[in-house]
């Protein structure tokens, strides 16, 4: 019974967190849903000019159109406060200390999925869209869905948010006893290998060009990655060896 009580808490604890974040979400949803017009535009701006109006085809399109745009707007309002709750639920498995501080890991993840998101706006999806947009000819004029625009570009914004979480995952990781910089040094072969294959499923595009817009500032992130990791250690190493020297004392 013992046992069972603090699985329960942690259960109790978790669905808090999730609710929490969830209510958020829907608020940030419903404040960027009246925006929605204003928002298509400013995901227009990637194409430039080449895509001219966008077309929908069915009745419930726009709907779900500005529906999808709200909630991704949403998700980016948000995430300050579920990087918040997910720091919180996480950090007494790694030190309790860090359940006190868990504000400056969620900053971290905030900014890094800002990051991530901002590279993927204004770098990424210029290049892969005027790629994929050139490819037309007289025989292929580009008559695009808005429902399959809006879902190509903040798909991408989204995941380019997330990938850029590796360095945090990785003091996550490292501070949870799972994994240390020598053995993320050692799989760094393998680490290229998929890192050029998720670049391959996140990037539309069949060139090389653009899958190593979106590899090299992973693979930069993996390196980043391996220093924080080292960093973490360092850090719960000298957390070690001072509970060590004040039980002593």
């Amino acid at each position: 019974m013992d046992r069972e009580l603090p699985f329960l808490a942690h259960l109790e604890e978790l669905r808090r967190r999730i609710i929490i974040s969830l209510v958020t979400l829907i608020a940030g949803a419903l404040v960027c849903l009246p925006f929605s017009p204003q928002i298509l535009k400013i995901l227009k701006l990637p194409a430039s000019d080449a895509i001219g109006r966008l077309a929908f085809f069915s009745p419930q399109d726009a709907f779900v159109i500005y529906m999808r745009i709200g909630f991704m707007g949403g998700l980016i309002l948000a995430f300050p406060v579920i990087a918040y709750q997910f720091w919180v639920f996480v950090s007494p498995a790694i030190e309790e200390r860090f359940k006190k501080n868990a504000a400056l890991p969620a900053f971290f993840c905030v900014c890094a999925f800002i990051s991530g998101c901002a590279f993927s706006y204004f770098i990424l999806l210029p290049k892969a869209l005027a790629f994929l947009l050139g490819m037309g000819s007289e025989d292929l004029e580009p008559v695009i869905s808005a429902t399959n625009y809006v879902s190509f570009v903040t798909t991408m914004i989204v995941s380019c948010g997330l990938v850029f979480q590796m360095p945090v995952l990785s003091f996550l990781l490292t501070r949870a006893g799972l994994v240390n910089s020598r053995m993320l040094r050692k799989k760094f072969k393998y680490a290229v290998v998929i890192i050029f294959i998720i670049a391959a499923v996140i990037t539309p595009t069949v060139d090389a060009f653009n899958m190593l817009i979106l590899a090299l500032p992973m693979l930069f992130l993996y390196e980043v990655s391996i220093w924080v990791s080292a960093f973490a250690q360092r850090r719960s190493s000298k957390g070690q060896a001072s509970e060590v020297y004040g039980r002593a004392g």
